[in-house]
């Protein structure tokens, strides 16, 4: 259920900072789904991934609102809240995303 979350603010319009996870490009690891940061635009894997990089870049900022990002869903999630909240749009993909089989 899409809930109001007390941290909106933290959402922003962001440009993606990378075309898949950013730190499972740079080790080669694979990733499961992907997680764009609202706050700053990072893009890290889901926690179904063997390295939980989004949940990792939250612990680590404090930005607390995701975007289920591969495919764009239109979804949010509030780590603080532990709520799923609505966004107003899908932030596009900055182009085609490597696929792990």
């Amino acid at each position: 259920m899409v809930q109001k979350c007390a941290h909106a603010s933290a959402v922003s319009d962001v440009s993606p900072s990378a075309r898949g996870c950013e730190e499972c490009l740079k080790i080669g690891s694979p990733w499961v789904h992907l997680r764009l940061c609202r706050t700053c635009g990072h893009v890290g894997c889901c926690d179904d991934s063997p390295n939980r990089h989004a949940t990792k870049h939250f612990q680590d900022t404090g930005h607390p609102i995701i975007e289920g990002y591969d495919p764009p869903e239109g979804w949010g999630w509030c780590y603080l809240d532990e709520k799923f909240v609505k966004l107003d749009h899908k932030t596009p993909q900055a182009g085609p995303i490597k696929r792990w089989v």
